[in-house]
């Protein structure tokens, strides 16, 4: 009898110390999912709900290899955007409990709203499907994309005839590419490589594998130091010049109240880098040194004349002076605007 009884209290105890642990996950899966669409701040402490902390002798938040016990929001730990998280409960008896959770990190200061006028349109030719675009002098500089009709080319702004051109394989979907100096550096699509040709006459002279980390190649621009691609995500990477197969860093991009992902199409100007956001008529202005959106240009009312499809949107982004000229997939004209 004593022994069933011993028993009894036994089951009662863990029934107890399962409720419990149930208890303190489900309150910190409640605080997790209320803060993710809240998002924090760099700075912000992870007030964790007294249920949790009070049954914790410590707590660590673990990030694949990374792991701190502080209980902060820290950029040496975290990225602008999503962050996924494990919690680690050490219970006050040693048992440790776990749970995964996504920590939304947003920049401090709303982004302002850009403004433009159209001050001249030029004529684009209308079969490309721009993945790349920039002007030099006056010349412009695209790559094109889609299987079978891939190609590096230039022309004169105002005109529509080739200067020279260099097609891709047809295994190849050309993606965005940069002027460094007097080369031009190409992405391709899922296709792990990286061209580059010479600006004067667009002539291969090199092939690059890009870093594993990027899943693609989307956008591609130039800092005057790094290149730095986007591959779709909220992440712009910075890669060496000398061998872009090598990622220095990278930098993840976020507004006050939301991440930003799907960054196609890139340009750097005085210090910021632009960048389309694809399937929407949005330009974001980026500080480089943190990922943060300080601005956002609306393009409603341009891309709407030629949007028809999934495919014919906003892409395509350069700098004419301080003027930013903007045009898109198939379209039939490249616009400049004087930014106010």
């Amino acid at each position: 009898m004593k022994r069933n009884f011993i028993i009894g209290i036994f089951a009662l105890s863990l029934f107890v110390a399962c409720n419990k642990d149930k208890e303190i996950l489900n309150t910190l899966n409640d605080y997790n999912l209320e803060m993710e669409s809240k998002g924090y701040h760099f700075g912000d402490a992870i007030a964790l709900p007294k249920e949790v902390t009070e049954n914790a002798e410590s707590i660590t938040i673990s990030f694949g290899e990374k792991e701190t016990n502080n209980l902060v929001v820290d950029p040496k730990f975290f990225t602008l955007g999503d962050n996924a998280v494990t919690f680690n409960i050490k219970k006050k008896g040693g048992e440790v409990l776990q749970q995964d959770a996504t920590i939304n990190v947003f920049a401090k200061n709303p982004e302002a709203k850009l403004n433009y006028t159209v001050v001249k349109e030029y004529p684009h030719a209308t079969p490309n499907f721009v993945q790349g675009f920039q002007l030099d002098g006056n010349t412009v500089y695209e790559s094109e994309g889609q299987y079978g009709a891939s190609k590096l080319w230039k022309y004169t702004l105002g005109g529509t005839a080739p200067i020279a051109s260099t097609p891709q394989p047809e295994k190849y979907f050309a993606e965005g590419m940069t002027i460094a100096g007097d080369k031009i550096y190409q992405l391709t699509w899922k296709e792990k490589t990286m061209f580059v040709y010479n600006k004067s006459d667009l002539k291969l002279i090199r092939e690059y594998p890009y870093p594993n980390v990027m899943g693609e190649g989307w956008g591609l621009t130039y800092d005057g130091k790094h290149l730095i691609a986007s591959d779709g995500t909220k992440n712009l990477y910075f890669l060496d010049l000398n061998d872009p197969s090598k990622m220095v860093k990278y930098i993840s991009v976020a507004g006050n109240t939301q991440a930003y992902d799907q960054l196609n199409e890139l340009e750097f100007h005085n210090g910021f880098v632009y960048a389309n956001v694809w399937q929407k008529p949005v330009i974001l202005k980026i500080n480089p040194a943190n990922g943060e959106v300080v601005g956002t240009f609306d393009f409603t009312e341009i891309a709407k004349k030629h949007t028809t499809n999934n495919d014919d949107v906003l892409n395509g982004i350069a700098f004419k002076g301080e003027n930013m000229l903007v045009t898109g997939k198939n379209w039939p004209v490249i616009y400049e605007v004087a930014v106010k």
